[in-house]
């Protein structure tokens, strides 16, 4: 049973850039139909504001999984190199 709780629970962890660009593909494609619905519920300057917010959000949780994703790499590369021994 854990091991089946396991695999489902790997599905939901982002290891590559190419999942964190498409999770942030989901997240601008919602972000702008709340937007738009916005757009409408408050016409005007405020509208716009609300929906320059959502897309912005979208910006910088794209660059925060990225440097996420980046990090994670380097440190499970290092954990390698260090587990490798050096032949002298």
């Amino acid at each position: 049973m854990a091991s089946k709780l396991k695999k489902i629970g790997r599905l939901f962890v982002i290891k590559t850039r190419l999942e964190v660009f498409m999770v942030t593909y989901a997240l601008a494609l919602g972000a702008i139909e709340r937007g738009t619905v916005y757009l409408g519920q408050y016409p005007g300057v405020g509208g716009k504001l609300l929906f320059l917010a959502c897309t912005g959000s979208v910006f910088m949780a794209g660059a925060k999984m990225l440097d996420c994703v980046r990090h994670e790499n380097a440190q499970k590369d290092n954990a390698e190199a260090e587990a490798v021994p050096a032949d002298s």
